[in-house]
């Protein structure tokens, strides 16, 4: 395995071992136990979505379920959520303790409390030191981020609706179901929902 400087940083001791040959069957063991691999994001789109894959409607939720909306919380404070300009709007203002940033054409948009950027490889740059960013909509942002996306947390709320903004679909061949977890309806929320963790294969 060859020493690569843009994955490790060599210590004087791996030089030395180097420069004196003793780096060759045992050199990714050495390498293992004194310097850790390089670490990158893992790219997780969020979404709750119906059983047709419906988002939403005139741009807003078509169910309200509490405790979905506690765990979207959970989840993404503390970390970068990349997001669409309607998705943006669609909030009373930007969410806190997260880094705000919103994906759009429009050259001249300024919004409070969002960093804006103008393509996927911009967005991208602004996320690669925080260890779980989060791609959180809408419809369009979420078929253009799944090719890159590592995780998807889904909550498929199992209902048909009427919408307007649709979830894309999730191609089994690629992802693998890892968890889930079944939530029943209850007088507080009519829907029976679940939890469910996709990991790309």
């Amino acid at each position: 395995m060859p020493l690569h400087n843009d994955i490790y940083t060599l210590t004087p001791q791996i030089i030395k071992q180097k420069n004196e040959g003793l780096l060759y069957e045992k050199e990714e063991e050495i390498l293992q136990e004194t310097i850790p691999m390089a670490k990158t994001p893992l790219l997780t789109m969020i979404a709750a979505a119906a059983e047709n894959n419906a988002l939403g409607k005139d741009n807003d939720l078509i169910w309200h379920i509490s405790d979905d909306l506690k765990r979207f919380k959970r989840l993404t404070s503390g970390h970068a959520i990349i997001m669409g300009r309607k998705t943006f709007e669609s909030m009373p203002k930007a969410l806190p303790n997260r880094t705000n940033i919103v994906l759009t054409n429009k050259r001249d948009y300024q919004p409070e409390g969002a960093t804006v950027v103008h393509s996927i490889e911009d967005a991208l740059a602004l996320v690669k030191e925080d260890p779980q960013p989060f791609i959180i909509g809408g419809g369009e942002i979420y078929r253009l981020f799944m090719p890159y996306c590592d995780r998807i947390e889904l909550t498929r709320v199992h209902h048909n609706f009427e919408a307007d903004v649709f979830f894309p679909e999730i191609d089994l061949n690629q992802w693998k179901e890892i968890a889930r977890e079944e939530i029943k309806a209850s007088e507080e929320q009519a829907y029976n929902y679940s939890y469910i963790t996709f990991e790309k294969k």
